[in-house]
């Protein structure tokens, strides 16, 4: 099997284990991250209503970038801007679901700018 198929079958099976002990209430969204190449993208979900109730992510006009998109200052960036958006919407309790990403460098940026932003998870 080719090596980049592998690894994204290895991320969808952690996915899915996530997802089956992991679910969105109203009063406790969760909060959904995406880390492609090159951009973080993150939303506030509420999975028994099946909305969407916030977004992020490094594309937003709100984070300031110096430099790449796709590193830990820009997920911190957005991190905090999910924070604020958030705070904005009376959420404040959250579940944080990882997306089957491993929780270090941009993942891990962004949850620790989300946290002191005023997010609990």
């Amino acid at each position: 099997m080719n090596k980049n198929k592998l690894k994204d079958a290895r991320r969808a099976r952690r996915r899915i284990g996530i997802r089956k002990r992991i679910a969105g209430t109203p009063e406790r969204p969760r909060l959904a991250v995406y880390r492609s190449l090159n951009h973080v993208y993150a939303q506030v979900i509420d999975d028994l209503a099946g909305k969407t109730l916030l977004s992020a992510s490094t594309r937003d006009k709100g984070v300031k970038i110096e430099g790449a998109s796709g590193n830990c200052d820009a997920a911190k960036s957005a991190g905090s801007l999910l924070a604020e958006r958030a705070k904005e919407a009376g959420i404040t309790d959250v579940v944080f679901d990882r997306g089957g990403f491993k929780y270090h460098g941009r993942i891990k940026a962004f949850a620790d700018a989300a946290r002191d932003g005023g997010l609990k998870f």
